[in-house]
């Protein structure tokens, strides 16, 4: 951003703290290198963190008469922007699933509730972990302006990261539409609280980057081998379940009980074919 694009007004969100201001009356410009020394303000300060009564040092002009004259970091909050307006959406969705299909399906974990952690722009798509009560997903949502409508459900697409190759599960919600999803956990009965799924989500997102995680040997077949043990953990206790509510069933009971891809996804996908837990996000 260059070139006095608009007054500032007071509007936080529009600039990053890298922002070079210039007054609009007396052009005098401030710059968060150099702080201000009329009032003592240490360089490397933004304008953001100026005092509320701040003024321009020259004409007295109050923050809300500056311009942007140019902010090196603006990309990074246009980044940020779309990040929290998809991110909401993307917990919006989950939030319906979760309050109008999951509350009562055995296996949730309802010390936790859903929350999107970590998120960033990875070659200009979202990128970052979803926490719910019964997954914890890898979550890729498409770029500005680029379509994932025809994604077909329970599709599968390999991405490479620096610390190796992953699985992830084309799926669609009302909400955000297309994204892909790479399943970490399921269930999520072995987290005691939201702070420490948050941790393990953050940590997830560090050690995706990093390259000594890198297995020397093929990480789809580690993928496949931990996603055949968590399967068949849901479809033991999702067993143990049933047999246990049949068994206090007044009447001839109605097989209510969930398949184990209705667990897993919260019964968004009755009628398509079975597909490796990936789906759940």
């Amino acid at each position: 951003m260059s070139g006095f694009e608009g007054s500032f007004l007071g509007a936080n969100d529009k600039i990053s703290a890298q922002a070079i201001m210039e007054c609009k009356i007396c052009w005098t410009p401030y710059d968060p290198a150099e702080g201000d020394d009329t009032r003592q303000v240490l360089p490397g300060t933004a304008f953001l963190d100026l005092p509320d009564d701040w003024k321009c040092p020259n004409c007295d002009a109050p923050k809300e008469q500056f311009l942007v004259s140019e902010d090196p970091g603006a990309q990074s909050v246009i980044e940020a922007s779309i990040i929290e307006r998809r991110t909401e959406l993307l917990v919006s969705d989950f939030n319906e699933v979760w309050h109008g299909k999951m509350r009562d399906v055995p296996l949730v974990n309802k010390l936790l509730h859903v929350q999107a952690v970590g998120f960033q722009m990875v070659d200009g798509r979202p990128l970052g972990v979803l926490i719910s009560p019964w997954f914890m997903n890898l979550i890729q949502l498409p770029a500005e302006g680029e379509d994932w409508s025809d994604l077909k459900a329970g599709e599968k697409e390999y991405m490479s990261f620096p610390s190796g190759e992953y699985e992830f599960i084309h799926n669609s919600r009302e909400m955000v539409g297309g994204y892909k999803a790479c399943s970490l956990f399921s269930p999520m009965n072995d987290f005691k609280t939201q702070a420490q799924a948050v941790d393990v989500a953050a940590a997830v997102m560090v050690a995706l980057f990093q390259e000594e995680h890198r297995a020397e040997t093929d990480r789809s077949a580690d993928i496949r081998a931990t996603r055949e043990a968590e399967v068949a953990a849901v479809e033991e206790a999702e067993a143990a379940a049933a047999a246990a509510a049949e068994a206090e069933a007044d009447e001839a009971p109605i097989d209510t009980t969930p398949t184990r891809r209705q667990v897993i996804t919260g019964g968004l996908s009755e009628g398509a074919e079975a597909a490796p837990q990936g789906e759940a996000g």
